[in-house]
């Protein structure tokens, strides 16, 4: 039987042939989609819908049973500390690039797109809505929430808060003591059941990408990037430098090999690029950054939800820096460097203002609000805004399982044997492994803490844990 990997590429191939076929066909004499068209969205929908629906109690559970196994770890903290830092770090670098593309290239001046398609987007962003999302509207996060990227595939419920949520009820949990313990336990033993349910989700992954993809083709093809595609352009190098550049160069750096990285992040980058949605795929990140690259369970719990709501690489710094360079050229106004400093800021702070309302149109419109910038410019943009939006979510999920891998990396807590072994076969291994390798990485962590406290030399314990 074909790897899980290989699946998703067959159906990736036949989505693209019957979306061909779907859009050669037309719609029906009433203008609606044809039967082709319907059955690839009814498939492509139902299988995002079962992932959205498995994301809640996972988030919850994992977030709660990841603050319980660290908390006689000491570097929790630092671990935290660590995963922001290098946040922002990735973010920064595809900023600099976004702006330097924005620039070369000058997209907004090599277009013919009609000015007439200027228009104000019907939702933004604002440094307000930051706040809003960290405060829960209810015990689950349920409420709206604007599409990932900006596309149509939106969750129901506000993920930042329910990563909120769960870290007060982990906290909570264990400032309780022995109380807790029954809760503790259940919550353990509730999400091996999720974990469960979700692995057979994710084995239809292969059907849901040939639907998910056949559906785009089908509805959108490519027949409008002509008027944007200087722009178009712009923005899919810079999505390629950083996932296939950037990326690896990070990974090298630190000491790890970037092609065993992308074996085993690889069907969630696959996943995120036929879906569009990050959160719809968070399921698979984690799975592959915890089965694939070796990030102890314990950590890439709280880690890859995190990043799945403040981690957008590709969403967040790459297009709305080329976007709003667009915008200032399409009027003809001069950005300063102040400007440009400003798009940077925007770009790694921004990510988390807006992770209540996820979306790169919200992520522009907060830019291009901060520069002064007319908001009819983003109209200009939407023609290809779903086409762009498949780039962009699959560097956004790149990034979130590459940190808590890096991370894993330095603080010396990375499986190695794992990555470096790291195929998507390993995808439905049992569940029986995962828990006996947290346990033996939570007592290696504790160990290494303790050295550090008396004052040994902490880079031999490192090595240690990592080389096993």
């Amino acid at each position: 039987m074909p790897s899980f990997g290989t699946q998703i590429v067959l159906g990736l191939a036949l989505g693209l042939l019957l979306g061909f076929l779907a859009r050669a066909m037309g719609p029906t004499a009433d203008g609606d989609p044809n039967w082709l068209t319907e059955t690839l969205s009814t498939i492509g929908g139902s299988f995002v819908d079962l992932l959205r629906a498995i994301v809640p109690p996972l988030v919850l559970l994992a977030i709660v049973s990841s603050i319980a196994n660290l908390r006689n770890v000491t570097n929790a903290a630092r671990l935290a500390g660590q995963t922001l830092l290098w946040f922002a770090i990735t973010a920064l670098i595809s900023v600099a690039i976004g702006i330097t593309l924005g620039l070369v290239l000058r997209p907004g001046e090599n277009t013919s797109v009609d000015p007439e398609f200027a228009a104000d987007p019907s939702r933004s962003g604002s440094w307000v809505d930051f706040l809003l999302g960290l405060i829960p509207t209810n015990f689950l996060g349920l409420g709206g929430s604007a599409p990932e990227g900006g596309g149509e595939i939106g969750v129901s419920f506000n993920v930042l808060q329910l990563v909120v949520i769960a870290i007060v009820v982990g906290l909570a949990a264990l400032k309780v003591g022995k109380q807790a313990e029954p809760f503790l336990t259940f919550a353990s033993s509730a999400l091996s059941v999720v974990q469960k349910v979700l692995w057979w989700i994710i084995r239809l992954a292969p059907l849901g990408t040939l639907g998910l993809i056949g559906r785009a083709v089908a509805t959108y093809g490519w027949d409008l990037i002509p008027s944007l595609g200087m722009f178009s352009l712009a923005v899919y190098v810079g999505l390629a430098l950083v996932l296939f550049v950037v990326y690896p160069v990070i990974l090298r750096t630190n000491g790890l090999r970037p092609m065993q990285y992308f074996r085993g992040a690889w069907p969630a980058i696959q996943l995120a690029f036929v879906s569009r949605s990050s959160i719809g795929t968070l399921p698979v990140t984690q799975r592959v950054t915890e089965r694939n690259l070796g990030v102890p369970r314990s950590y890439a719990s709280f880690a890859v939800p995190l990043a799945s709501t403040t981690k957008m690489d590709g969403c967040a710094a790459i297009y709305p820096a080329i976007a709003a360079i667009f915008v200032a050229q399409f009027y003809g106004i001069d950005l300063t460097i102040t400007d440009y400093l400003l798009i940077a800021f925007v770009s790694v702070v921004g990510s988390a203002a807006t992770a209540g309302l996820t979306g790169a149109v919200v992520m522009l419109t907060l830019t291009l609000s901060t520069l002064g910038l007319p908001l009819a410019g983003v109209g200009l943009l939407i023609a290809v805004d779903s086409i762009l939006d498949m780039g962009r979510t699959a560097v956004n999920v790149a990034g979130q399982a590459l940190v808590p891998t890096v991370v894993a990396k330095r603080e010396g807590i990375l499986d190695l044997e794992t990555y470096n072994a790291a195929s998507s076969k390993n995808l439905f291994l049992e569940d029986d492994r995962d828990q006996n390798h947290d346990a033996e990485v939570a007592q290696e962590i504790a160990a290494h803490d303790a050295q550090r406290h008396r004052g040994e030399d902490a880079e031999r314990p490192r090595e240690d844990v990592t080389s096993r």
